[in-house]
């Protein structure tokens, strides 16, 4: 099986798949950021495909950068600036050539991830 990475984001505080929830994707190579993709998510919380296709996939350290604060201020859950959550970046390996699903649970004061199937 190739390798590949997935993503999604559940807004667990609406209890429903965040919508419209811009995403980048970084390769890190020491101290160095490598922007790789951004996408938004779909009406299912989701990329239209992967955001590390089978053909671009290296194994390797990545970050994931999720824009919560545009999402949580477009959905009036953002509460006075400044946002408690802007940015949130997920750092994570993959060491083997597979399948990776990396989502996001988020809320306006808190979010878990983990990796996913």
């Amino acid at each position: 099986m190739p390798g590949f990475l997935t993503t999604h984001v559940l807004d667990t505080a609406r209890g429903c798949p965040a919508e419209g929830l811009k995403i980048t994707l970084y390769r890190v190579t020491g101290k160095s950021h490598r922007k790789i993709a951004e996408m938004l998510t779909n009406t299912d919380g989701r990329t239209d495909s992967p955001i590390l296709p089978h053909e671009a996939f290296q194994t390797g350290t990545y970050e994931l950068v999720f824009h919560a604060g545009d999402y949580l201020r477009r959905t009036g859950q953002a509460g006075k600036e400044p946002v408690f959550l802007d940015e949130v970046p997920i750092r994570f390996g993959m060491a083997e050539v597979d399948h990776y699903h990396v989502p996001l649970l988020l809320s306006p004061y808190g979010y878990s991830t983990y990796r996913g199937s």
